[in-house]
């Protein structure tokens, strides 16, 4: 019987209407069987299951006026999950689909995503199911005034410090920060993602996309392959594909497709990441606007076509479980021979094993997309010396935490007998500096 059994058969019990939290969950721990096997005083110290459940879950009623002077309520989350390596660090989402379950999966993944950074920081996830999609400036700040009026005392640049996430840029973390500064009375580096001007970071719209890049690089150049000259398919057009696609195009790449909620485009001759920016990062416009200008390419409804696509290289960018097994065996029949998860868990369990059964190098989200959450530890840290780095000095150390990464991970998996198993060695790589650390303090 394995050791870990107990433990998911309680958490099942405890958590019944958690899909999402309990998926996570379940894949997290098979992988870390061999450690519970060669650390008894872990299992008997309750590691294993303190891990699964969050320190502290935090929902509350986050009531604003639109612009027609109407009431509207939503709900807001922070979920709180491990602070054994350092402050909580992980973003905050404002998405229809944001749930308790969602976070906490989110927030149990950021715990160990966070570790693999290397940077002392725990994880938190966090949000509201407040859509910003068709909002006026003005019901964004209202909205997010009153999420930050409740969220703030549970905050705190020693404590607890969000980021950016789906739905949450620049202009939300600045309503954010605006009401907060105003509460406390104080200048802090309590949210990172700030603009420029006000504490923020350089690279920290890219780090993400350009993150996911360099884990992959040093993935394909360890199988003697590249992403020079590559095809690769991107899903997603937000800032984390979008900056994806800038680094494959600098790395000498084709990047052919992109896509949104509503459907994805496919240009042969390679997307024109200009007109994209200005679609989605100025215009706010669905991505189906690109094939207005750009000759040759087609738009397509819905989103999961886009795996059709031929490619060399699958980059996942837009949500969860989004390549499931069907999907992966298109991927596979087309020879893609390397596929990096820029979202969180992007692919399905049976869409992973296919990928692992039929040789294709597949990079685990906890690690591929943690270049995010590491340029935001960066900006903590640059906010903490009242100090502003250059743009290619926060990109160097980015690219240097996303090389180390992949080591680590690619270490742990040889060393537990999983060698280019890059999933299992990013769960246990992760895992063990958070169980060392809460070993150490006792039981809390």
């Amino acid at each position: 019987m394995k050791i870990l059994t107990d433990s998911i058969e309680k958490l099942i019990k405890r958590n019944p209407n958690e899909p999402e939290f309990l998926q996570a969950a379940g894949e997290i721990m098979e992988s870390l069987e061999p450690v519970a096997e060669r650390h008894p005083e872990w299992v008997k110290a309750g590691i294993f299951e303190r891990i699964l459940e969050p320190e502290r879950q935090i929902m509350f009623r986050v009531p604003w006026v639109d612009d027609e002077g109407k009431i509207r309520i939503n709900r807001g989350f922070r979920v709180q999950f491990n602070s054994a390596i350092g402050p909580y660090k992980g973003g905050l989402r404002l998405h229809p689909s944001v749930n308790l379950s969602i976070m906490k999966f989110l927030g149990f993944e950021q715990t160990l995503k966070n570790s693999l950074t290397g940077l002392p920081i725990g994880g938190a996830k966090g949000g509201s199911d407040f859509d910003p999609k068709g909002k006026s400036d003005y019901e964004v700040m209202r909205f997010c005034q009153s999420f930050i009026t409740e969220l703030y005392r549970h905050i705190g640049e020693d404590c607890d410090v969000p980021a950016g996430d789906i739905g949450v840029g620049t202009r939300e973390i600045g309503y954010m920060f605006g009401q907060y500064k105003r509460i406390q009375n104080t200048f802090s580096g309590v949210l990172t993602g700030k603009g420029l001007a006000w504490g923020g970071s350089h690279v920290r719209t890219e780090a993400t996309g350009y993150g996911i890049c360099y884990f992959a690089e040093e993935m394909l150049r360890e199988n003697n392959k590249s992403c020079k000259d590559a095809t690769v398919v991107i899903s997603g057009s937000g800032n984390v594909a979008i900056y994806a696609a800038e680094k494959v195009t600098q790395l000498g790449g084709r990047v052919v497709a992109l896509s949104d909620s509503n459907g994805y485009i496919y240009d042969p001759d390679g997307v024109k990441l200009d007109t994209v920016k200005r679609i989605k990062e100025v215009e706010r416009k669905r991505i189906r606007e690109y094939v207005n200008e750009c000759c040759g390419s087609e738009y397509t409804e819905g989103c999961s076509g886009i795996w059709d696509i031929p490619c060399d290289i699958a980059l996942p960018c837009a949500t969860q479980n989004e390549i499931d097994g069907l999907a992966a065996h298109k991927l596979v029949s087309n020879r893609c021979y390397a596929v990096a998860e820029g979202a969180n868990m992007p692919c399905t369990p049976d869409a992973i094993e296919i990928f692992q059964r039929n040789g294709v190098l597949y990079g685990p989200s906890k690690a591929v997309n943690a270049g995010g959450v590491a340029t935001s530890a960066l900006e903590m840290t640059q906010n903490s010396m009242r100090m502003s780095w250059t743009f290619e000095e926060v990109d160097a150390r980015l690219k240097s935490i996303m090389k180390n990464i992949y080591k680590n991970c690619s270490r742990a998996a040889a060393e537990y007998n999983m060698k280019g198993n890059l999933m299992a060695g990013a769960n246990i790589a992760g895992f063990m500096k958070v169980a060392e650390a809460m070993y150490a303090q006792g039981i809390v």
